[in-house]
């Protein structure tokens, strides 16, 4: 199932982080992702934008995972680690339509 994979952080130290983009831009087609969108100016509709927010489109989470575990992306993780804070990355499923509308995630919500 396709998930995406939501990143939002403040970047701290333009200088080193300008590492960071083109390095994981090589690691990325490995596990069949693609960038879907990545902006440095995003306007929150409702509480405050992080000044990086990104969509990555993988092709299941197992993939997500493996990017992630990839020895040459561990390797580079420390240049993100060290220039940005306030991170989160979070894997979401694809919406699957379903004959009530929702997905069968959100069937599930307490």
């Amino acid at each position: 199932m396709t998930v995406y994979l939501v990143n939002s952080y403040n970047i701290d130290d333009p200088e080193v982080f300008r590492g960071y983009p083109p390095k994981v831009a090589k690691i990325l087609p490995r596990y069949g992702a693609r960038v879907l969108a990545a902006d440095t100016d995003g306007k929150a509709l409702e509480g405050t934008a992080k000044i990086m927010n990104a969509i990555i489109e993988f092709p299941s989470e197992e993939a997500v995972r493996a990017c992630y575990n990839d020895p040459e992306y561990r390797a580079i993780l420390p240049l993100r680690l060290r220039s940005v804070s306030d991170c989160s990355m979070v894997i979401v499923k694809q919406f699957a339509e379903h004959a009530d509308g929702l997905s069968s995630d959100a069937r599930h919500i307490p």
